[in-house]
């Protein structure tokens, strides 16, 4: 006869079946905080890391190739694995995917901070990539899974507000960090995530029910591999090519990155359970909204980089007042996201899409502008036009998510949801590589190279003599007024690519009745 204690633990499950979910109602909220703890885990490493690279850079002595595998070997086993991190959890059940995503990315993350040299902290942003590969999906998809239908949307809502504020402080509050108590503090960005991770350990597996696995998927390990080594070439290729990289070995790798990315695909298509399903490039909106996404998360991603660089190292700011840079963007998305989602319903995506990027396209070409002239005004002028980039950002996201989505069957939006996250993160780990190169070609064509000067995005040593220094600030100025360009065409292009294949009105005029011009 089973106890009182089985009963009602019977009641609640079946209570909970019921409902559609693997959750009761009073465990919820407890899957809500650990989903919020998590994310913020990758919200706050990424946008946090970006300031404090100058300072990192000094205080480990990296270079500027360093630099940039320092982020790209986190972007390439997160960009490379996240659609078989999100297959993991429909096969060995969310709750347990989610904690060996968080338990590795915090483990990676402790080992970050006790790096002692650049080689040693590239290999564990690689492992911290591979946590989060996991740990990303799962967050939003744990949610889901736990709410029934009609709690849904607040509890998405919720999530994404707290994303959102968690986005707009990390960096803010990093800066000030950096400032306040020097270089060596960039290690207390990743060692912040222990005791974050910890928490939302704790309520998975002490507060939260383990979930069914809902289906026995292939995790595709060989398409991943392919995957991790085409676009590690790629990436390896594209930054060999800048001054500091070595670059006879550029060739060759870009070379072998672009035969391995056909194996890949040949690969995916021979697999009955493929990572990709290639199939759905065949639809016309689908393979333009990605596209325009590729593009437009390039553009973002290399601005968000290497502009840090420039105001810190170049300009002399502090890194308490580029914090703020970050800023518009995440709080123009909490704020915006659901009018313009709402209005993108009613004529369809293309036209939000098209504008957003359009309007991204007029910020970082402004910020061409002020680079090229010279111009340091940060309040005045860089943090205007970044606040107009976060208004181009708002119109953008969540019609994006809506074209990918509609785009496909019902049956089909999970994956084309995964396959539009993984090409945004590939735009941004193309962007670093590419964008470094082409920064540290314009800087050193520009100094000359003479010796005693740093590289690109590197402060100056004490002692420096001032004409050094005057050409060391106009070189960076120059290198950042390419970079910003090139994204402003490729903006450009993403609004272009969007007006011709994603479906909506063409204009809003109130005598169109029709909500989709194709």
């Amino acid at each position: 006869m089973p106890s009182s204690n089985e009963a009602t633990a019977d009641s609640i499950s079946t209570a909970t079946r019921a409902n559609g979910t693997f959750c009761p109602q009073m465990r919820r909220k407890f899957v809500l905080v650990a989903a919020i703890l998590a994310s913020a885990l990758g919200f706050i490493d990424g946008s946090v890391l970006a300031i404090a690279m100058p300072a990192l850079r000094v205080n480990l002595g990296a270079s500027l190739a360093e630099a940039q595998w320092i982020s790209n070997a986190y972007a390439l086993t997160l960009s490379a694995l996240i659609l078989a991190g999100g297959a993991a959890g429909d096969r060995f059940g969310l709750r347990h995917a989610f904690v060996t995503g968080i338990a590795l990315f915090i483990a990676a993350s402790l080992a970050c901070a006790l790096a002692p040299n650049p080689a040693v902290l590239i290999g564990f942003r690689a492992i911290q990539g591979i946590g989060a590969a996991i740990m990303v999906p799962g967050s939003l998809a744990i949610i889901a899974k736990a709410y029934p239908k009609k709690e849904r949307g607040r509890a998405i809502g919720i999530w994404a507000a707290a994303s959102a504020l968690t986005t707009a402080l990390g960096p803010v509050l990093g800066g000030f960090a950096l400032s306040t108590f020097g270089n060596g503090v960039w290690r207390a960005i990743f060692a912040v995530n222990l005791p974050l991770g910890l928490v939302s350990i704790y309520l998975l597996l002490v507060k939260i029910p383990a979930d069914q696995p809902t289906e026995k998927r292939s995790l595709d390990l060989g398409g991943a591999a392919l995957a991790t080594l085409a676009f590690g070439s790629l990436a390896y290729g594209l930054t060999a090519m800048n001054a500091e990289g070595g670059g006879m070995m550029a060739g060759p790798a870009i070379v072998a990155g672009v035969v391995l990315l056909f194996v890949f695909i040949l690969y995916e298509r021979w697999q009955r359970e493929p990572m990709i399903d290639l199939g759905l490039f065949r639809i016309g909106a689908f393979a333009g909204a990605n596209l325009a996404t590729f593009f437009l998360y390039f553009a973002l991603s290399a601005n968000l980089f290497y502009m840090p660089m420039v105001l810190i190292a170049g300009w002399g700011l502090s890194s308490a007042e580029v914090g703020f840079i970050f800023l518009p963007l995440s709080t123009s998305i909490a704020l915006l996201s659901g009018p313009v989602g709402r209005w993108s319903d009613r004529i369809g995506p293309r036209l939000p899409i098209a504008a957003g990027s359009f309007v991204v396209a007029i910020a970082f070409a402004g910020l061409a502008l002020l680079a090229d002239a010279g111009i340091h005004h940060f309040w005045t002028g860089t943090f205007p036009l970044m606040t107009l980039m976060g208004l181009g950002m708002a119109l953008v996201v969540s019609p994006l998510s809506t074209a990918i989505m509609t785009s496909v069957e019902d049956k089909d939006t999970g994956a084309a949801s995964g396959i539009n996250n993984a090409v945004s993160r590939i735009g941004g780990l193309i962007a670093v590589a590419a964008m470094g190169s082409l920064a540290a070609f314009v800087y050193a064509r520009s100094t000359g190279n003479p010796a005693g000067i740093p590289g690109f995005g590197e402060p100056p040593a004490s002692g420096l003599a001032a004409d050094l220094d005057h050409l060391r600030i106009a070189a960076s100025d120059s290198a950042f007024a390419a970079v910003a360009a090139v994204t402003a065409l490729l903006c450009l292009l993403s609004s272009v690519i969007a007006w011709f294949t994603v479906p909506g009105q063409a204009l809003p005029w109130p005598q169109q009745t029709s909500d989709s011009g194709d």
